[in-house]
């Protein structure tokens, strides 16, 4: 009973120094350290789910995340008791980029731990902000223990989410949307640790109670939906997600509280969902979200939150740190999933003019052509038969049936990959 009142009274103490006023404190000190980023409107997310939608875009900030400013903060406040041997974190991404970039800002030197997988791009981000990039273990676990081992050492250990200071600094994201816009009637963030979501519910529940506060999680991560299931942070095992930075395996204690107070729901999205959200945001807005920050959008595209036409939407693009070789694919996947490509296959009589026939039916359909692959030497082929792959652009899922139809009705027995 005495280590729950304890428990109790660590979490009154936590939520008092995430209060608005402290928020506001924060974002006076040091609003100067990072970037107010532009709320925009998209009329084309606003035609598409019936509400009026704008996008928060974090994805802008100067590492290309929200992190810069929960890491920001925490060095900020905790000046007076870092050392000589700075400060150490661990991350495979953003907060190791924020952290970084903070500590050089304030003159302290900071030791970046990361898994033996972090890409090679987060980690020469990292050093160029003036981290000291340690590699250790497979997974987030093994990073975290080596950073751990490090505070021992005497260096002041920066949480990515489980900390009233990160999570004050998170909230300023939250003063910058109601200054903006001061009557949404949905914020939809993505939640991974919960740092993010439980600064802007804490800003909302104070500005404006009637505000209503979904977060988003990848279904391959659900460790909120458990969380609140089991009524205290369970770890969950976690499958690969295009969704890195969301997929936490266990909820921060301090952002649990705030989310079963303040979350009107948890919707988890899908990889399929996500890649066609991140594709959406640049084609439609020229705005290039990592699969974390393209979570919000998808959320509301999957359509499970009854936003009545009309309702003020904010989604928060929580980041944009995409590997290069990863856009391409990402790319691809969402044009394919979406019916945008169509690879395809059939057989024709291997005579003069068939091929020609072929595509002259395509064209007519108004499907581009992107890469076309012919084979007579198919071991399974007859001789008088040639095989022929075609890649089309199509408009849809609508078009793409279309041509397969008209492929079907000219005698083809297509098949698809």
């Amino acid at each position: 009973m005495a280590d729950t009142n304890a428990k109790r009274a660590e979490n009154s103490s936590s939520h008092r120094q995430i209060s608005l006023q402290k928020i506001r404190e924060a974002s006076s000190a040091l609003e100067a350290l990072y970037l107010k980023t532009p709320l925009v409107y998209s009329a084309t997310f606003s035609r598409l789910s019936g509400a009026q939608v704008y996008l928060k875009l974090e994805n802008l900030q100067e590492t290309g995340s929200f992190k810069i400013r929960g890491a920001t903060c925490k060095i900020a406040f905790s000046r007076e008791t870092i050392g000589p041997h700075g400060v150490v974190a661990a991350s495979a991404g953003n907060h190791a980029q924020g952290v970084a970039l903070a500590a050089q800002r304030a003159g302290f030197p900071a030791t970046i731990v990361m898994p033996q997988w972090a890409s090679i791009s987060k980690q020469e981000a990292t050093k160029a902000y003036g981290g000291k990039v340690v590699l250790a273990g497979n997974d987030m676990s093994d990073a975290i223990g080596m950073a751990l081992q490090l505070e021992k050492e005497g260096k002041t250990f920066i949480h990515p989410y489980d900390d009233p200071d990160i999570i004050r600094g998170q909230g300023t994201v939250g003063l910058e949307i109601f200054q903006d816009l001061p009557d949404p009637d949905f914020i939809i963030v993505p939640i991974g640790g919960g740092g993010l979501f439980s600064g802007i519910a804490e800003v909302a529940r104070q500005l404006r109670p009637s505000v209503k506060m979904v977060g988003v999680q990848a279904t391959a991560c659900p460790s909120v939906r458990e969380a609140l299931r089991h009524g205290k942070p369970v770890q969950v095992e976690a499958q690969k997600s295009i969704a890195d930075g969301i997929s936490v395996k266990q909820l921060g204690a301090i952002p649990f509280e705030i989310i079963r107070a303040c979350a009107h729901d948890v919707v988890l999205v899908d990889e399929g969902e996500i890649s066609a959200a991140i594709l959406m945001l640049l084609e439609r807005r020229r705005v290039l979200a990592e699969g974390s920050g393209a979570a919000s959008l998808a959320a509301l595209l999957k359509n499970p939150l009854s936003v009545k036409p009309g309702s003020k939407v904010v989604l928060v693009v929580s980041g944009g740190n995409v590997d290069t070789p990863l856009v391409d694919r990402v790319i691809r996947q969402g044009l394919f999933r979406s019916g945008r490509i169509l690879r395809f296959a059939v057989r024709l009589e291997d005579t003069p003019g068939a091929l020609a026939d072929l595509l002259k039916l395509v064209a007519f359909h108004s499907a581009n052509v992107l890469d076309i692959y012919h084979d007579r030497g198919g071991k399974d082929l007859p001789l008088h038969l040639t095989r022929v792959e075609l890649e089309v652009e199509t408009r849809g899922a609508e078009h793409k049936a279309q041509l397969m139809k008209a492929l079907e009705k000219a005698g083809h027995a297509v098949s698809t990959q």
